[in-house]
């Protein structure tokens, strides 16, 4: 068995075996410890395609980057009704999109444990200020990213904010961000373990990067467990062509009628 998991291990490591699949081979993932389920959060097909995903998989513990672990105590056994969890845990009031977007994924796997991975706001500001080390041991957070990782993470995460914010506050952001990568990685480890798996884990496209999101802690942390990351992208041109940083990936339609993201911070996505 062990040599199946490190061969398995290798396999999904190796960009050469990363490829763009279609939605129908989410019926069909390759059996792994930890299938990480990347999303663009306000898309409704991506939901879709993880709730698909999830149903094959049948994972014995679920875990979600939106909730908080204190959240999961409230949720309530009937989940059928979106607004009655949506109000018995306060996802709208914590700035997620509609719960009905996900509520299928809960409802593929029913009986699935579910786990919270999400950080709390005096954490989130404690990192950007101290470092995520001051918030959490473990999971490489003492060391510093070598400086070309660094510059190209401070430099996505100031893209992603529009170029709205001064450069020099990126560097406590992607101190958040390696934090909320490490609670993700905590969580789906300690699923595993407590349910003895499979795991599936719901995030972010961004966390889901197998060169420095939650895959590689898994990996560097866990060695011996297989892990499987599949991201979905929006479109087809642009930076979305071409080789993407999970082992699978799927291209999918963009949010008819979205806004422009960059509309908040006073700029423009263009």
């Amino acid at each position: 068995m062990m040599i199946c998991a490190a061969l398995m291990a290798f396999l999904l490591a190796s960009p050469a075996a990363a490829r763009e699949i279609g939605a129908d081979a989410l019926d069909a993932l390759p059996q792994v410890d930890i299938v990480l389920l990347g999303e663009v959060h306000d898309n409704p097909l991506h939901h879709a395609n993880q709730a698909r995903a999830v149903a094959a998989i049948a994972p014995a513990a679920l875990v979600f980057e939106m909730l908080l672990p204190e959240q999961v105590k409230r949720l309530p056994k009937d989940m059928a009704d979106a607004a009655r969890v949506d109000a018995a845990i306060g996802w709208t009031e914590r700035g997620w999109p509609d719960f009905a977007l996900y509520r299928p994924i809960f409802a593929a796997a029913p009986k699935a444990r579910v786990y919270g991975a999400d950080v709390p706001q005096r954490d989130v500001r404690r990192a950007a200020m101290d470092g995520a080390a001051a918030v959490m041991a473990g999971f490489g957070l003492d060391k510093a990213l070598p400086e070309g990782v660094q510059d190209q993470r401070e430099t996505e995460l100031w893209a992603a904010h529009c170029f709205a914010m001064p450069k020099g506050a990126m560097a406590g952001m992607v101190q958040v961000q390696r934090l909320r990568d490490a609670a993700l990685a905590r969580a789906a480890i300690r699923a595993l373990r407590e349910t003895g798996g499979p795991v599936a884990v719901i995030l972010g496209a961004e966390h889901a990067r197998t060169d420095w999101g939650v895959p590689a802690l898994i990996r560097a942390e866990a060695p011996a467990l297989t892990v499987l990351s599949v991201g979905q992208v929006e479109g087809s041109d642009g930076p979305q062509d071409g080789p993407q940083p999970f082992d699978l990936w799927i291209a999918t339609d963009g949010v008819a009628g979205r806004d422009d993201p960059c509309a908040a911070f006073g700029a423009t996505a263009g």
